[in-house]
């Protein structure tokens, strides 16, 4: 009879989760909320041969935070003693949650857990993620979202020009105010005080309705704007679809795919020009690189949201690579933050996702 060859993938052995609300340098005013702050969810897994995994969720509202660590330690504990295999767990653990769902709080645990074992495998080997991914640690093409939130025409020029340190190429603008005017006047005054060979991408955190924005985004072919980002609700593909074929600008959504099967379903009905998952939302590391393929698959150009110091590593790996969206929210408490250089951000050369709590940070901004 055959004999299985035991596995030589490390073991699991134990999970910590902490909540973080970090500050941000720059308050983001969005059609849905101001944010002045991130709660993150750290998360170390740590294997029988002592071997550390890392990730963090952004929770988006602090309270939510203690909720996603209850479902991740409740995930935990469906595979603690599992050799590290995140393909495996993760099917695993979608059978185990099938009954609630793998939405919402429960997919951006599981996500946090699945960057956390890639993280463990990379380190194993002792190769940065991208590598290991079979990638080269490639400067990836990044773009300013911090800031630029509802503020006034001329607080929005001052700080899109602030957001050009670091050799940044493009920066993204938040719209939805109350009219189109007062919409094409922040527009107008960034894009006046911009470079010409300065990209602008706008997004309206899904603000209007279909016909608002069709009057919107044809007002915003004419300034030259370089993609409109969730002019409407997230999931209504059909409209999204409507407004490709109607808009000359490139029309880009993906960071509420709640999972890749949302991502296929959104490109069966051409509904955008661009996909940029989220990895908290896709799936992790395992749900972008299912991902990824089907954006190479369709041809179509697919960017990062938040989570730079994995996205860099993801987006190397990525055959149709477009923008890594940059944030500063997890800096605080990093020990080796992202670094831009002339616009671009490359992985780090650490072996894993190189993620390391500052310690002292963390019991700072501890809830």
């Amino acid at each position: 009879m055959l004999v299985e060859k035991p596995s030589t993938a490390p073991k699991l052995r134990s999970l910590s989760a902490v909540t973080v609300n970090v500050p941000m340098r720059r308050a983001l005013g969005t059609s849905a909320d101001t944010v002045r702050s991130a709660p993150l969810l750290l998360i170390d897994v740590v294997t029988e041969e002592g071997i550390t995994g890392r990730s963090y969720v952004f929770c988006y509202v602090a309270s939510a935070g203690p909720a996603i660590a209850r479902m991740l330690e409740a995930a935990f504990e469906t595979v603690r003693g599992d050799h590290v295999s995140p393909h495996d767990i993760a099917a695993k653990l979608h059978k185990r949650f099938r009954l609630i769902g793998v939405q919402g709080i429960v997919r951006m645990a599981l996500a946090g857990l699945d960057v956390a074992l890639w993280d463990i495998l990379a380190k194993a080997a002792g190769l940065p993620l991208a590598a290991m991914l079979g990638a080269q640690l490639s400067p990836i093409r990044a773009y300013n979202s911090n800031g630029l939130g509802l503020m006034t025409p001329a607080a929005c020029a001052d700080e899109a020009m602030e957001l050009l340190e670091g050799g940044f190429s493009a920066v993204k603008l938040r719209l939805g105010r109350t009219t189109l005017s007062s919409d094409l006047e922040a527009v107008r005054a960034v894009r006046k005080r911009l470079p010409d060979d300065v990209a602008l991408m706008v997004d309206f955190n899904q603000a209007l309705s279909l016909s608002e924005a069709k009057e919107r985004g044809r007002a915003l072919d004419q300034e030259g704007v370089y993609w409109i980002e969730e002019p409407i609700r997230h999931d209504d593909y059909d409209g999204y679809a409507d407004l490709t074929r109607s808009l000359t600008t490139p029309v880009q959504i993906g960071e509420n795919f709640s999972g890749v099967t949302a991502m296929a379903v959104a490109l069966s009905r051409k509904a955008s020009d661009y996909v940029m998952p989220d990895l908290e939302r896709i799936g992790g590391v395992t749900g972008w690189i299912r991902a990824a393929g089907l954006a190479a698959g369709n041809d179509i150009a697919m960017s990062s949201h938040l989570f730079p110091e994995v996205s860099a590593h993801l987006l190397a790996a990525t055959a149709t690579a477009h923008w890594l969206e940059y944030v500063d929210w997890a800096e605080p408490i990093l020990c080796e933050p992202v670094r831009v250089k002339d616009g671009f951000v490359t992985p780090s050369a650490m072996p894993g996702v190189g993620l390391e709590w500052d310690l002292q940070a963390v019991e700072r901004y501890r809830i």
